[in-house]
């Protein structure tokens, strides 16, 4: 029952117990099923409002939020924080299709990675359609150089729109992390990439201009 309900039942159950009451009180109006039902619904209105005044349990921690899905979920997992959405959110993998993998929420949130690189996102607006980073050989391989990355949006008419950007791939300032500047369309970006076995269990990646970056951690390969 909804809180406003409680109030109306209660509300008519008192205003019962006072025609119910009227003149000298009784045993038997002491215990008429008008009284009863508005002591009853009284009680339940003061426990409900005890209940809204009860402070609210903090939100869980990212690490909280990591050790819950690793207990309950099998499949392979990353953890996803968007730095212009302030939040962090734990995804499954749902897809598999050679080096593509499609993580996801359950409301249908998901991004799409290749090899520990973005490469789309689904169901956050402002959603990039497709990436083609020309310089993924060079940062998977830990390589210093030049490349172009193309990343595709859906502009107002539905249309695909491809921005090229002019990338350098070189070392980061940690040893181990490889770095990826960009720029192009009067915009710059950077990501990062730490590398490992071959692999990316640790990124910083640009979405695009609306949803700005995501960090990406591998919680199980």
């Amino acid at each position: 029952m909804s809180k406003g309900s409680i109030h109306k039942a209660a509300l008519a159950c008192a205003a019962l117990a006072v025609l119910a009451s009227c003149g000298n009180e009784t045993t038997d109006q002491a215990g008429s099923p008008f009284v009863i039902a508005a002591k009853t619904v009284g009680e339940a209105v003061a426990a409900r409002r005890t209940e809204d005044k009860a402070p609210a349990k903090p939100p869980k921690s990212p690490a909280e939020k990591a050790a819950e899905a690793l207990r309950v979920n099998p499949n392979p997992l990353i953890m996803a924080g968007f730095e212009s959405l302030g939040r962090s959110q734990v995804m499954a993998m749902t897809d598999q299709n050679g080096g593509m993998r499609t993580y996801m929420t359950p409301s249908e949130e998901a991004l799409i990675m290749r090899n520990g690189m973005l490469v789309g996102t689904r169901g956050l607006g402002d959603d990039l359609s497709v990436a083609e980073p020309g310089t993924a050989g060079l940062i998977r391989a830990g390589r210093s150089g030049s490349a172009t990355r193309v990343m595709r949006y859906f502009s107002g008419d539905g249309l695909e729109r491809p921005l090229s950007f002019d990338c350098d791939v070189g070392p980061g300032p940690k040893a181990g992390v490889i770095v990826e500047s960009c720029q192009g369309h009067g915009v710059s970006f950077q990501n990062s990439f730490m590398l490992q076995g071959g692999q990316i269990p640790v990124s910083r990646q640009w979405i695009g201009p609306a949803l700005g970056y995501v960090t990406i951690q591998t919680l199980r390969p």
